[in-house]
């Protein structure tokens, strides 16, 4: 069976720092882009970052550049979510997807989501 994981969410202060985790069962993310979304309450879905594990490429949005780093364990199947100097504005649920074609634009693009993990930064 496949799934994706998500876990490592909670409140902390701004300033603060989280590792998110995703860890997949079922197929091995060496062959997969594995992305992290997030969604705030009444907004629309977005893309934060994902890392292409076919080619070793990463991607970040504007908004968290600097911040988060993404990056995978193989050994682990898992891929992590380093989040510093967190913002409130960064509270959110946060869910991993994984495409097998690469790091797709669109959230249509991906084969496995998780259900998530809550993120909340307090001011």
């Amino acid at each position: 069976e496949v799934q994706l994981v998500e876990s490592g969410g909670g409140l902390v202060q701004a300033g603060g720092s989280l590792r998110l985790s995703c860890a997949a069962s079922g197929f091995a993310i060496d062959d997969y882009a594995i992305a992290w979304f997030r969604q705030a309450p009444g907004k629309e879905r977005e893309g934060v970052s994902c890392i292409n594990n076919i080619d070793g490429r990463r991607y970040y949005a504007d908004s968290v550049t600097g911040r988060f780093t993404i990056s995978s364990d193989y050994a682990k199947n898992t891929v992590y979510l380093q989040m510093n100097s967190l913002k409130p504005e960064d509270t959110a649920v946060y869910s991993c997807a994984a495409d097998r074609t690469g790091c797709g634009h669109y959230q249509s693009d991906y084969d496995y989501w998780g259900q998530g993990t809550q993120v909340t930064i307090s001011s």
